[in-house]
């Protein structure tokens, strides 16, 4: 027996009557045209919604409501949770020498509020060549800065917390962190981008970020500008979605975001994960499982992993001790897609945060998914730029799925996955045009099987996470021994699959 191809799905009725406990029933109900149909739905709320499904919109709004139906109608329990925020309102206009409107983020996360004109300065930015830069970087950077000035900084070389930190204490009035205008390797780093500080609070300045372009712009010699944030409150909501186990005090956990960015629908980024999750939910409708199995859909990813890490920060220490583990899947659907396990045993990259004990037999039980379906697989960085973030700083462990960004796919993944050399895992990544025509079918297929596999595995047993035994799951599937990762990313310990949503504090 093997863990088998959703192409042979049973009728839709045998699915939803059946308790589907065993790796080939569930696997069997699950298909990317289950997937495709909850993509369809939040498509349909983005087209009636101003094309968007961003966090403070109608249109999340309306994506929280369709979750919580999927739930109530297939035996879960849905629990909408409320958490709020800071949203920002920004304001960039170049005065001097010729008045122009700007385009800025939404406010860098941990930024100040303010509204100030001034002189810009630019911090040892690089506007030619490969532009690669250590921009404000080093308090040293700012030996000759005036104080009252407008800091012009560029994204490259270290921390967003670095530069915004570095310019405050310089005495800047304000920060305007532009892109870098760098596709080397790291994709396209030219439009509106989202510098995250690391946290709330992290200054008391307003940073606003902005494209390469502006930043080209305001680089000119007697350059003024105007820079503005003002913070309204917000409330926004995750879902909670829970099939009780056996066990209740030892809960795994799998979650999506669920919100898009406010320029498009988010159908990759990420309804697919959003979508896998919910088909997965429709297929265990009538399972009996072991352990107590908790789904969420996260609010405002894109603004800086604020649900998740404030439904993390809601729960009590006994509450996230019975969290065995934290599954993660953004992106699951690339059109250009590589099959990426988030590398908790480091094997090509080095981590940049604690990889929590535990957190390396996930990523075993994801390539064993891949090596019985045949299908080469890569490591995907486990660096935090997403929800499992919250997760990982309490300790709990963590990996997850991932199929490519803005990073271009080299002729060797090519020669492996398919698809097409020099064009990004994901070109509408960010943009208007992630829309139900950018998901890749077959991608769909395998990885929403991969999430119920990852599921169906530890809901009967969490034992090589965290040794809390269970049961073995019905049906005598023996896990094999996983295959390896491609190590397509400038080979071991020295990767770069790009996993970076521009929301993280990280800048290279």
């Amino acid at each position: 027996m093997t863990a088998s191809s959703s192409a042979a799905a049973p009728a839709n009725k045998a699915c939803d009557s059946r308790n589907n406990n065993t790796y080939s029933k569930l696997l069997g109900c699950v298909s990317a045209e289950g997937v495709t149909k909850h993509l369809e739905a939040l498509q349909a709320i983005a087209d009636a919604n101003g094309g968007t499904r961003a966090s403070d919109t109608p249109g999340y709004q309306a994506s929280v409501d369709y979750v919580v139906g999927v739930l109530e109608k297939s035996g879960w329990s849905a629990d909408v949770v409320p958490f709020t925020y800071n949203a920002t309102e920004t304001v960039l206009q170049q005065i001097t020498p010729a008045p122009a409107a700007m385009h800025p983020n939404t406010g860098a996360t941990g930024t100040g509020e303010g509204d100030v004109t001034a002189a810009v300065v630019p911090v040892d930015v690089n506007l030619t060549g490969d532009r690669q830069n250590t921009s404000g970087c080093e308090a040293a950077d700012f030996a000759t800065f005036p104080a009252g000035s407008i800091a012009l900084l560029q994204r490259g070389g270290c921390n967003f917390s670095f530069k915004a930190i570095n310019a405050e204490a310089a005495g800047a009035a304000g920060v305007i962190i532009f892109n870098q205008g760098d596709t080397i390797g790291a994709g396209d780093r030219f439009g509106l981008f989202n510098p995250t500080l690391g946290g709330t609070d992290v200054v008391d300045i307003p940073v606003v970020g902005t494209t390469f372009a502006a930043g080209q712009s305001l680089a000119r010699p007697g350059s003024t500008a105007r820079v503005a944030v003002d913070f309204r409150e917000v409330t926004d909501y995750n879902v909670i979605g829970e099939l009780e186990g056996e066990v209740d005090d030892n809960v795994v956990m799998a979650g999506a975001h669920l919100d898009s960015v406010p320029a498009g629908p988010g159908i990759n980024d990420n309804g697919s994960g959003s979508s896998g999750l919910l088909d997965v939910v429709e297929a265990m409708g009538n399972s009996k499982p072991h352990n107590t199995v908790r789904f969420a859909w996260w609010g405002a990813e894109e603004i800086g992993l604020l649900g998740s890490t404030a439904w993390v920060a809601q729960r009590t220490q006994a509450e996230k001790d019975e969290i065995a583990l934290y599954l993660n899947f953004d992106m699951i659907g690339s059109p250009n897609y590589y099959f990426g396990i988030y590398d908790a045993n480091e094997s090509s990259f080095v981590a940049p945060v604690p990889v929590p004990a535990g957190s390396e037999h996930i990523e075993g039980t994801l390539e064993s998914f891949y090596t019985v379906r045949s299908e080469p697989y890569d490591d995907s960085a486990f660096s935090g730029r997403s929800d499992y973030q919250a997760f990982i700083n309490n300790g709990i462990p963590s990996g997850g799925l991932f199929t490519g960004a803005e990073v271009v796919k080299t002729p060797q993944q090519q020669a492996i996955w398919g698809g097409v050399a020099g064009e990004s895992f994901d070109q509408c990544y960010h943009l208007a045009c992630d829309t139900i025509e950018n998901v890749d079918q077959e991608a769909l297929d395998i990885n929403s099987d991969a999430v119920a596999f990852a599921v169906l595995t530890y809901a009967y047993s969490t034992e090589g996470v965290n040794g809390v035994e269970g049961r073995e799951v019905p049906g005598n599937f023996a896990i094999p021994a996983p295959a390896g990762p491609e190590h397509t990313f400038a080979g071991p310990l020295g990767g770069d699959d790009g996993h970076d949503h521009d929301h993280e504090d990280v800048a290279s």
